[in-house]
């Protein structure tokens, strides 16, 4: 098992491989999916984190699926980030996890069971610190290796944190550092110290179970996750769901000491320029910032940090429930203000 490099088998790792999120709003939008029920609270019209369905006045389910290739070449390790990673959506819309099911494709013939095993024992030990089974699932052979979870979860309808919901004068705040996917590329390249494989693993397993706690504090308007299309893709999906500006100081983001080292030195993602290709005219950058800056608000993260929009006066109880879920790295890092145009921009300065 420890000959086998599970990147080798895969195009792409990680929510890296997300489709870019300029094509995937154009297949959403000639999509069929119409005249939704009364109580689907949450569909695919705001892009956000799952579909929430209410049961009743006090229970609403909230249903979820990620998956994606190897983001790293330890078997165990790739199955703890992606679980980590579907669960995560769960969080982001302020619900707590029910159970789960597996999503499996494999090269059969290519991987040893051994190595299969290893994957998904590291999704079920995931599982396990967010207090669930993993029920069931389906599994296919894959010509590349392929693992994610169906997440379901509960919350409160009148509880729920959808991405749309951020007001004016609102701050933002962000739970975990940035880099993750720059990270990946160093990987790849075979460049990441021990150090940065440590931090990288200490980040993308932390479940976002303070999105549970922030669904039981009203001034916390909205929370979605960055994943796949980079802090910029996320946060403008905040703002066109709130039809709101938003501001963030360049300056006070958290980022990973390493990533900024090898970003720095033209190390970054493809679906870096990916997603700055599908949303850059959207974002207004100051001028003299550096190329690694702006890759690093376009890097695509992997089970990346809860990204929340709350009122003023309760940002000290938002940042007190992070640190309290050992998220010592939640930061705020700017505010929303009205829209001045037709289509709401983000501005870093």
């Amino acid at each position: 098992m420890e000959n086998i490099k599970l990147t080798h088998f895969s195009h792409g790792g990680g929510c890296g491989c997300k489709i870019a999120p300029a094509l995937l709003a154009r297949i959403i939008a000639e999509s069929p999916l119409k005249d939704f029920p009364r109580d689907l609270l949450v569909g695919v019209d705001t892009s956000d984190d799952a579909a929430v369905y209410r049961l009743n006045d006090t229970q609403a389910i909230v249903a979820t699926t990620d998956f994606f290739m190897p983001i790293v070449d330890d078997a165990r390790d790739f199955g703890r980030i992606a679980a980590a990673n579907a669960l995560s959506d769960v969080y982001a819309m302020g619900g707590r996890p029910l159970f789960a099911l597996a999503i499996v494709g494999m090269p059969i013939a290519k991987l040893p069971e051994d190595v299969i095993r290893a994957i998904l024992e590291g999704g079920a030990s995931i599982c396990a610190e967010a207090g669930i089974p993993i029920a069931g699932g389906h599994s296919i052979d894959a010509p590349e290796p392929i693992y994610g979870l169906v997440a379901i979860g509960i919350v409160h309808p009148d509880k729920i944190k959808a991405n749309k919901g951020a007001q004016a004068g609102d701050v933002l705040i962000l739970g975990k550092p940035l880099g993750i996917g720059i990270l990946s590329a160093v990987l790849a390249k075979g460049l990441l110290s021990p150090a940065g494989y440590h931090e990288m693993l200490r980040w993308t397993t932390a479940l976002n179970t303070t999105g549970t706690r922030l669904a039981e504090m009203p001034g916390v308007h909205a929370i979605t996750d960055v994943t796949g299309f980079g802090l910029g893709g996320h946060l403008l999906e905040l703002c066109r769901g709130a039809k709101l500006d938003c501001a963030v100081e360049f300056d006070k983001l958290p980022l990973i000491e390493e990533a900024v080292t090898h970003v720095k030195a033209g190390i970054a993602t493809g679906a870096s320029a990916r997603n700055w290709a599908s949303y850059g005219e959207s974002v207004a950058l100051p001028s003299g910032m550096a190329e690694w800056q702006q890759k690093m608000i376009t890097d695509p993260q992997t089970s990346g940090g809860l990204l929340v929009a709350c009122a003023p006066e309760i940002v000290e109880e938002v940042l007190a429930a992070f640190r309290a879920d050992g998220f010592d790295r939640a930061a705020i890092i700017g505010q929303f203000g009205d829209s001045a145009g037709v289509s709401p921009r983000l501005t870093f300065i």
